[in-house]
């Protein structure tokens, strides 16, 4: 061997160099494939607790021993009525503006009525001239008796001057009729009002033409009684078999803001009409004035409610195909989709007949496409629903 030439490893040191960095190979791959999987179980959590939804519970509350349901509310004045003309002229002058509280008969206002006038003073002289035939037949009728009973005249010619007489004294009637017919339609140029109340709208003026009225919107004067109230509800069918005339209840009107006023229920229409609810009437006592006819209201009546009745809040309810359903959360905090039948929506809160028991858990606003099973995350410890 040259004294230059390096000594060569042998075989065995070879073999030893490759199983170190085959085994070094084999730890590479090893810890990759344990990071890899690391890392898709990481990511696997994140994902699912993305997909988990966060929602938040509430237990349905037990039902009081009432109610209160709040409807909208119409009120009117005891009795309204428009005054009209019942005879032509002008407006003379008017006696009473609008506000202005009168007394039945009081006189609104005055109409001159030329042509009736006139009317009046023909059909007088023709009452005058039906007299004076009259008197002038029954003399006759007299005279031509007196000659019968002497021989002297027919008794059929007695019997036509009776019978001229008859027709004269009919004439004498009719035009009385007439001219008390003429009379009567002269009071109406004074124009009265017909009860105790409030001139709610004038809509005529001195030296306006007057005509014979009866169409809307062409009275002279609204005239209503204001010391009761009438107020109109519709009330909802699944809630009219618990209201009853007599029963109480209370009113609100924006224009009072705190303040509430007792009515009581006075008739029911007794029958549903197209929009599945029916017209009740209340009457309420307003001596003080403070209620104005024609106003927007709110009534509030006082409900019993069933036994066992549980309450939710109106956003827990699901509407789909498959009817009305409530999420709730299960063992393993998965949802279960309950069907249930509502009893009645008071505006804040839903009563529920059945489907529901007190100990649930009631998502509180389900999310969109909630379905059986799915896992959720709860936020919060079960509250009560609102009553």
């Amino acid at each position: 061997m040259p004294p230059d030439s390096e000594p060569r490893p042998s075989r065995r040191t070879l073999w030893l160099i490759g199983l170190v960095l085959l085994f070094a190979a084999a730890v590479v791959v090893v810890v990759g494939v344990a990071s890899r999987r690391s890392q898709a179980a990481r990511l696997g959590e994140r994902a699912t607790a993305q997909v988990t939804r966060t929602v938040s519970v509430v237990s349905p509350a037990a039902a009081g021993e009432s109610a209160a349901l709040d409807l909208p509310a119409r009120i009117e004045a005891w009795s309204r009525a428009g005054i009209y003309s019942r005879v032509s002229g002008y407006l003379k002058s008017w006696k009473a503006d609008i506000g202005t509280p009168v007394k039945a008969g009081q006189l609104l206002a005055e109409i001159e009525t030329p042509e009736l006038d006139q009317q009046l003073a023909q059909a007088q002289a023709e009452l005058a001239t039906a007299r004076a035939n009259a008197d002038l037949s029954a003399n006759t009728a007299k005279r031509w008796q007196e000659l019968q009973s002497s021989g002297m005249v027919a008794k059929q010619a007695v019997d036509e001057k009776l019978g001229d007489l008859n027709a004269r004294q009919s004439a004498v009637r009719a035009s009385t009729a007439n001219v008390e017919r003429n009379l009567a339609m002269k009071q109406f140029a004074r124009i009265v009002a017909p009860f105790d109340g409030v001139v709610t709208a004038r809509n005529t003026d001195v030296g306006a033409l007057i005509g014979v009225g009866g169409a809307p919107g062409t009275e002279l004067f609204v005239v209503s009684d204001t010391r009761r109230l009438r107020v109109y509800v519709s009330v909802p069918q699944n809630v009219v078999a618990q209201i009853r005339p007599g029963a109480r209840a209370q009113l609100r009107v924006p224009e009072r803001a705190g303040r509430t006023f007792g009515a009581t229920v006075a008739s029911m229409s007794n029958a549903i009409g197209a929009t599945g609810s029916m017209l009740v009437q209340l009457t309420v006592d307003n001596a003080a004035g403070e209620l104005l006819p024609g106003s927007f209201a709110h009534v509030r009546f006082a409900l019993p409610r069933a036994p066992g009745t549980l309450s939710i809040p109106p956003s827990a309810l699901i509407f789909n195909k498959g009817g009305v359903r409530v999420a709730t959360v299960g063992p393993g905090e998965k949802v279960m989709l309950k069907p249930v039948t509502v009893l009645r929506d008071l505006g804040t809160a839903v009563e529920i007949a059945s489907g529901l028991d007190a100990s649930d858990r009631v998502i509180e606003s389900p999310p969109d496409g909630v379905e059986n099973g799915d896992v959720v995350n709860v936020a919060n410890s079960a509250k009560a629903a609102v009553r």
